[in-house]
């Protein structure tokens, strides 16, 4: 029965696995799939039935939780049971020289250490101070959260790196820590344009501001795109999976990348290029002019509709802060999922993968810190009270 169903999906004999949205298919046999199966359902939408037939899934079935922990747990044994060559990757950092890893180590773990708690710290104030419990601050602290889960994902197995031999990261391991990198980054992505669509009802709007972005609002866009997120990130993670790797295990990056992944891989990968540069690349540049135009809009308001100096710089300066966040957010990522991938632009990926994963995450608390008076008022109660 299963091998009848996996033959006409590949000559391999892997696990069969229970679907969990059906017991019984027409003819009265046990619905059974292969996990193959469920690689080309998960991605194309598709399931085989026990007779072969082909059935479509409705959209309604995408949101069932079953469904979801189904393509889960065919994931997990797609990654474990791999039949590849290749069982662990090296990655090879940024720099091969020895004697400069004990000082980048020690950069590296005190940026760390920044971002962490610099983060925290507008994520603490966030939710004590009632002061601070606006949807512009509510937006705030989900970014400072996406910024330490971010650089979690990347930095700790690179400070372990620059202290061990053997930079090795499991098969298993590089597949999460790739799920898990574009899962906040897309998230992230698609955060800062609901940040700048804030400030424009803000400023634009200020009378429907409660009635537009009130707390439902707010929090259903923040729950879609952190569910978007995991889901593109999810696409990702199971197309690179399912590649053979047979050749070296060398990534010549400091994490886990779709793009190093790639070079590795043996067949064909031009559909996994293609979802890079189309899906990627979409979640990419849609938020970005999203962005822009949620700012033009606004410039045009002050510029023509507002006649008081002290209104438009004090304008300017609440949105001054989130556009530094946005180009210093946008410029590194377009730059590395939108050009294609050749051998100078992979020996350049990791220094401006620096700059997002990196950089972006400790910049973030800085810069609304130094330039937001409600936040800066917030942290001064706070070491206040503690003192």
């Amino acid at each position: 029965m299963g091998a009848s169903t996996a033959g006409g999906m590949g000559s391999q004999t892997p696990l069969l696995l229970p679907v969990y949205f059906g017991s019984e298919c027409h003819c009265g046999w046990e619905v059974r799939v292969t996990c193959t199966t469920c690689y080309y359902w998960a991605l194309w939408g598709f399931v085989i039935s026990c007779c072969g037939q082909w059935e479509i899934l409705g959209w309604k079935d995408w949101f069932s939780l079953k469904i979801v922990f189904h393509i889960l747990f065919c994931l997990f044994f797609k990654v474990t049971l791999n039949q590849t060559s290749i069982t662990e990757f090296l990655l090879l950092g940024m720099i091969d020289i020895q004697e400069l890893q004990p000082f980048l180590f020690v950069v590296f773990l005190t940026i760390y250490f920044v971002s962490v708690v610099g983060n925290g710290a507008i994520l603490m104030i966030v939710i004590s101070d009632p002061r601070l419990h606006s949807p512009m601050y509510f937006f705030l602290g989900n970014l400072s959260c996406l910024d330490i889960c971010y650089s979690t994902v990347t930095l700790p197995k690179m400070l372990e790196n620059f202290l061990s031999t053997h930079k090795a990261i499991s098969f298993l391991g590089c597949i999460i820590q790739l799920q898990f990198f574009h899962f906040l980054g897309s998230t992230e992505a698609m955060l800062l344009p609901v940040m700048a669509f804030d400030r424009f009802v803000a400023i634009c709007k200020p009378l429907r501001y409660t009635l537009i972005m009130n707390h439902r609002v707010c929090t259903q866009m923040v729950i879609t795109i952190w569910i978007i997120g995991f889901f593109h990130a999810l696409l990702h993670s199971i197309m690179t999976s399912h590649l053979n790797f047979c050749g070296s295990n060398h990534i010549h990056h400091f994490f886990c990348d779709v793009k190093p992944l790639l070079e590795l891989a043996c067949g064909n990968i031009e559909l996994n290029q293609w979802l890079l540069n189309t899906v990627t690349g979409t979640i990419a540049m849609g938020p970005f002019f999203l962005t822009l135009l949620s700012y033009f809009y606004i410039i045009f308001y002050l510029f023509f509709k507002t006649h008081s100096c002290s209104m438009f710089h004090k304008a300017l300066s609440t949105c001054a802060s989130h556009f530094m966040v946005v180009v210093l957010f946008y410029a590194p990522v377009v730059f590395t999922y939108i050009h294609p991938a050749s051998g100078s632009s992979m020996d350049q990926d990791w220094i401006i993968a620096i700059m997002y994963s990196v950089v972006t995450p400790v910049l973030n608390p800085l810069i609304y810190t130094l330039r937001n008076k409600a936040v800066k008022g917030a942290l001064r109660r706070v070491i206040g009270r503690r003192l």
